[in-house]
């Protein structure tokens, strides 16, 4: 990623940062992490939710209403629910799904948990997802947060990224480097 710094960016970053230290202040960080992801999970599904956000021609005054529903519905944290609504006053609410998920990234730092991308050729179980995540934790000695995803390029194996680390044991690779061999030879 490049090291520019976008006004989306800078604000997400700076507003997650904000409700990072309130709920810290308030010992709520578990709570309020536990509504973000619930939150999370009903934006990332509902594409009408995130069209209302993303949608500057709504009023303040209506989003602030249909929000104050949404936390009564999924009884959002009191602390989490000035937050959006402060969001919505000054006109940050388009911006809302990057500050949630700048404020998981700095709750599971705060953790101690590293974030890392798992990328398999084959869609793998829950039980292989773990036992991998747990044997990389051993290996470098930290909590490992592993995103998930399916590549069938990859042919066979698997990558993982952890920071500027990757390890890459899928066949495509193998293939890439035994091609690269035989051109320089």
């Amino acid at each position: 990623m490049s090291g520019v710094k976008t006004f989306s960016n800078e604000t997400s970053e700076r507003y997650a940062l904000a409700l990072f230290e309130l709920a810290t202040e308030n010992s709520e960080v578990e709570e309020i992490e536990k509504n973000i992801l619930k939150f999370l999970e009903v934006f990332n599904k509902n594409l009408e939710l995130v069209n209302f956000i993303k949608n500057p021609t709504y009023q303040t005054e209506t989003q602030s209403k249909v929000f104050s529903e949404i936390s009564k519905i999924m009884q959002l944290n009191k602390t989490l629910n000035n937050f959006l609504q402060l969001t919505i006053n000054k006109r940050r609410i388009y911006f809302l799904d990057k500050i949630l998920k700048k404020f998981i990234k700095l709750s599971s730092k705060r953790k101690g948990k590293i974030e890392a991308i798992l990328i398999s050729s084959k869609d793998l179980s829950q039980n292989e997802r773990n036992d991998i995540s747990q044997e990389i934790s051993k290996a470098i000695k930290s909590n490992i947060d592993f995103s998930y995803k399916t590549d069938e390029s990859l042919i066979n194996g698997i990558k993982i990224q952890v920071g500027s680390l990757l390890i890459d044991t899928s066949m495509s690779n193998k293939l890439k480097r035994i091609k690269q061999a035989m051109i320089e030879s």
